[in-house]
């Protein structure tokens, strides 16, 4: 028998007594931005009737990671262990209450089984389909879709191989975190030949979206990795793409926000003040 549609994306049934799911991603945390940090820890400390009965994570949670040893490394590294094990230990005591689903971004798609355990994390598939209030929603960090960016998607294609990620996990954390620093500059001296002018950079692709959305039979996509938060019509027959937020406290005025979805629809939630 044929596959239907569907059956090509990974689905999750929401729980039938779930009210309310969030959504965050693009966080992009690291110790030399703590703003960020505690940030997400007043979110992870809120009582319930401020948060979802479900956190998704949509990728990028973390700036770059390297592997899943970082969390078991010395502190006299330059791995900032302390830091890493202090974003799992709050992550998983929240895990404790709320169930955390997490789908891998283009900074932290090395973050491994034994991550995801000390976080206290379920992984998702990129894309999936989330049953929820009777629809059907689609989830992705976006990347796959912004195929005008030529040089990152083949990029990508490269570094999500079993053989790349075997080879560059099996060299040493210091001469990781060397190769990592390297892809950083690059990807900041990406932005500034567009002078961070984010309406120059990829985008995702509508037709793309459109067929994702229509081979999923969901009506709205909900997608990080952009940057450009804000609700996008993908044509006159409702379907739709509605993009997160990145955090980042330092900004002017500051980001931090969270996507939450219940009977009302999905609505914006600030925090960072």
């Amino acid at each position: 028998m044929p596959a239907t549609p569907i059956d090509r994306f990974a689905r999750l049934i929401a729980p039938a007594g779930w009210q309310a799911v969030d959504f965050i991603s693009d966080l992009h945390l690291q110790a030399g931005e703590p703003e960020t940090f505690e940030a997400l820890a007043r979110y992870l400390r809120s009582p319930k009737p401020q948060r979802g009965d479900a956190l998704f994570i949509l990728g990028d949670l973390f700036e770059v990671w390297i592997g899943d040893d970082v969390l078991s490394a010395h502190a006299s590294t330059s791995a900032d262990p302390m830091f890493w094990r202090a974003c799992a230990s709050a992550l998983h005591t929240f895990s404790t209450h709320t169930r955390v689903y997490f789908l891998h971004g283009n900074r932290d798609f090395l973050l491994g089984p034994a991550a995801l355990a000390a976080c206290g994390m379920q992984g998702l598939a990129d894309p999936t389909v989330l049953t929820f209030q009777g629809q059907r929603w689609l989830l992705s960090h976006g990347d796959e879709l912004c195929l005008a960016d030529t040089d990152y998607m083949r990029f990508r294609a490269q570094v999500r191989t079993p053989e790349w990620q075997r080879d560059f996990l099996a060299q040493p954390l210091a001469q990781r975190e060397g190769i990592a620093r390297d892809m950083r500059a690059q990807s900041e001296a990406r932005k500034r030949s567009t002078g961070h002018d984010q309406s120059l950079w990829a985008d995702v692709d509508t037709d793309a979206a459109r067929d994702w959305l229509q081979q999923a039979q969901a009506h709205t996509l909900i997608h990080g990795h952009t940057h450009r938060p804000a609700a996008h019509a993908l044509g006159d027959d409702g379907l739709q793409r509605v993009v997160l937020s990145d955090w980042d406290l330092s900004a002017t005025p500051p980001r931090a926000e969270v996507l939450r979805l219940d009977a009302q629809g999905l609505r914006r939630l600030p925090l960072a003040s």
